[in-house]
């Protein structure tokens, strides 16, 4: 690939904040604009991290290593939204008023499995560069498998917060378990 695909996955990977600021701009956030805006830095959350994981199989499908080249951008985008996602959730529902944010993260499962997805991703985004992965060694692979308790908690978020609508958060279950099973697979036949 060209070295101009690394520019141009990161301008894509603005996406995400381009929709929500035309739709803030344009007044086209919906009866419920909070809602609208957690939602979205979820959703897209999830994308990213899903994106992440798919990397490896592409590169094994393929037979090219230049997909592992986008790999730690995505997930430090992942990281981004999610914490965007957070700072929305905290700070445009809760208005940062904590008493009752501890209340619902320790009562509510899908706040709690959310918030820890969260915590687990802060890591992973601090130990992301080539400077941690020399004085990490062996454990920074170890470390980094924490993205697939990630992507379970995730897509576990996302559907015990949904109440009516399962058709997406069964898209995201779906391509999660195809991921797995080809992580298995590859692991079974000590490809990895």
């Amino acid at each position: 690939m060209k070295n101009y695909f690394k520019p141009a996955v990161f301008l894509l990977s603005l996406w995400p904040i381009y929709i929500i600021t035309y739709q803030l701009i344009y007044n086209k956030l919906g009866p419920e604009p909070v809602d609208r805006i957690i939602n979205h830095f979820g959703e897209w959350t999830l994308i990213f991290v899903l994106l992440t994981l798919s990397m490896t199989p592409l590169k094994k499908i393929t037979n090219s290593l230049e997909w592992i080249k986008f790999r730690r951008m995505l997930g430090l985008f992942a990281f981004f939204y999610a914490s965007v996602h957070m700072l929305s959730y905290v700070g445009l529902d809760y208005r940062f008023d904590f008493e009752p944010l501890i209340d619902d993260v320790l009562k509510k499962k899908f706040i709690f499995i959310g918030f820890s997805a969260w915590l687990l991703l802060i890591p992973l985004a601090i130990t992301s560069s080539d400077k941690m992965v020399r004085i990490l060694k062996k454990n920074w692979k170890k470390l980094h498998r924490l993205v697939y308790v990630i992507s379970i908690f995730g897509v576990l978020h996302f559907i015990w917060l949904s109440k009516t609508i399962f058709f997406k958060p069964l898209i995201f279950l779906i391509i999660l378990i195809i991921l797995l099973l080809f992580r298995i697979n590859l692991k079974k036949f000590n490809l990895s």
